[in-house]
């Protein structure tokens, strides 16, 4: 359900509006964080997530820039404009779905402490 509701999408583009100067967002990093902050729910590996970046920088949502340009390196991330325009969007979508999967969880649990 969390897939289908696009929650990676609106994490990455979540994930790279937060990150700043100190933090650069990179792949791995994004990774890394997904797992964090979903308490390891959601688990994302390289064969999605460098995918993902392409689309959203082909899409226009996000930009990328090498580490160093001459020789291949790790590929930093930002969030465009039109990126937080689709986060926003993405939000609406996703807000929900997280709060009918906390209700589910929540009457399970119920149900097994009962």
């Amino acid at each position: 359900m969390l897939r289908r509701a696009g929650v990676v999408r609106v994490l990455v583009l979540q994930l790279l509006d937060a990150a700043d100067g100190d933090e650069l967002a990179y792949g791995s990093w994004l990774i890394e964080r997904i797992r964090e902050v979903s308490g390891g729910l959601v688990t994302v590996n390289p064969n999605t997530m460098y995918p993902l970046l392409r689309a959203l920088e082909d899409e226009g949502l996000a930009e990328g820039s090498w580490e160093h340009p001459v020789r291949r390196s790790r590929r930093f991330y930002r969030i465009t404009p039109a990126g937080v325009a689709e986060r926003e969007r993405l939000r609406a979508d996703v807000l929900p779905a997280l709060d009918e999967v906390a209700t589910a969880v929540a009457a399970l649990r119920d149900e097994l402490a009962s």
